[in-house]
């Protein structure tokens, strides 16, 4: 039962050490290209708030 666990482990530290990790550069544009994201679909969001409660707020007046 050990050694099934023992190698479990094992393989996995193997297969870390052939993952090939992003550089820092990668990283950081990876995470500016996902929040600028974010922040495009936040004003559009807003706007169609904004939108659709002023109609809402015109019909039901």
């Amino acid at each position: 039962m050990f050694g099934k666990i023992f190698r479990y482990f094992s393989d996995a530290r193997a297969e870390l050490i052939r993952v090939v990790w992003p550089s820092r550069t990668e990283v950081v544009e990876g995470t500016q290209t996902v929040l600028l994201f974010i922040i495009g679909l936040l004003a559009i969001t807003y706007a169609f708030d904004q939108i659709f409660g002023f109609l809402i707020g015109r019909i039901l007046q």
